[in-house]
């Protein structure tokens, strides 16, 4: 009996919790950007290989298109997101975007929900190339992919927003870490991330970062701070929209704090969205609100690419 009674006092008081979360988004971080583009519905090309032959492994991405023609009337013309997940660069899955994919393309994006390798099996760059040429693939593959190679965006979570955002801020410069698998122009025309980890040296250590990099950051602080998106902002990087979960005790808001100052700073567009009484993980879960306004911030972005901004 009282086990019955426990459970029915703690299913209200969690779904009062999660409506308090909700609320207090909504309230104190949606800035009201909305957008009245109804559900296009969408198609799937699941398990599409992107790597090159001769890639040390075989990676693959799901691709989700809108139904229908695109904005302009081209059938060849929609928008795209690259959308990379995260799992502190040594696990998880595409699967963990799949609704975040489907999402997208309802709303009238082709997203490219991609793999990458895992450390410590690759160290860093090894990442980063993985997102460089899926990015390379979505242009060579516009036409099949019903993608406009000029409107490419990219979204990612946590260590997918780390990889994202570093790819999107050294494309089209002379970065190493462009030469070999970056795109010659800037590539991106926006970046939606969540708990990015931005800045290495906020860190005081910890198995992952040495998994990636292959040393501690005492042992190589110059390779951490290559690695580092703050490191890379510039004026000419593209408009960047960033939640955060202002509890994160993971990726600290910390992070999402210095990148939006370094960005505002260079004069680029950059948008942060405070995630109240949200870690890390809740801040992916929860995320209604966040997603709402990102995909507002894209389809603002992609008008502003269309238009010749």
């Amino acid at each position: 009996m009282m086990s019955l009674m426990t459970n029915s006092i703690a299913f209200p008081l969690v779904l009062l919790a999660c409506l308090v979360l909700v609320g207090c988004a909504r309230h104190l971080n949606d800035p009201g950007r909305d957008i009245s583009v109804p559900d296009k519905g969408h198609v799937v090309l699941a398990d599409q290989r992107f790597s090159p032959p001769d890639w040390p492994q075989a990676l693959y991405a799901d691709v989700y298109i809108p139904d229908g023609n695109g904005p302009d009337g081209n059938p060849a013309a929609w928008p795209a997101v690259l959308v990379v997940h995260g799992g502190g660069w040594e696990r998880r899955s595409r699967e963990d975007m799949t609704s975040i994919s489907r999402r997208l393309a309802d709303r009238g994006f082709v997203a490219v929900n991609i793999d990458y390798r895992f450390a410590p099996g690759y160290r860093f760059p090894a990442q980063l190339h993985d997102v460089q040429i899926a990015h390379r693939w979505m242009r060579d593959e516009a036409s099949r992919l019903r993608i406009d190679p000029e409107r490419i965006a990219g979204l990612g979570f946590s260590s997918g927003a780390h990889l994202v955002a570093l790819a999107a801020l050294v494309a089209g410069t002379g970065s190493p870490l462009n030469a070999e698998y970056g795109p010659d122009d800037d590539g991106y025309f926006a970046v939606v991330v969540g708990g990015i980890p931005s800045d290495f040296s906020l860190f005081s250590g910890g198995k992952l970062l040495r998994q990636l990099m292959g040393a501690r950051q005492d042992e190589a602080p110059e390779a951490y701070a290559a690695a580092s998106p703050v490191t890379h902002v510039h004026d000419d990087a593209p408009p960047f929209f960033i939640f955060h979960g202002t509890l994160d005790q993971t990726v600290p808001f910390e992070h999402a704090r210095v990148l939006y100052e370094a960005l505002r700073e260079h004069g680029v567009h950059a948008e942060l969205f405070r995630m109240r009484l949200r870690g890390h993980v809740t801040s992916f879960l929860t995320r209604g609100g966040a997603m709402r306004s990102a995909v507002a911030f894209l389809h603002d972005m992609a008008g502003r690419q269309g238009d010749g901004e």
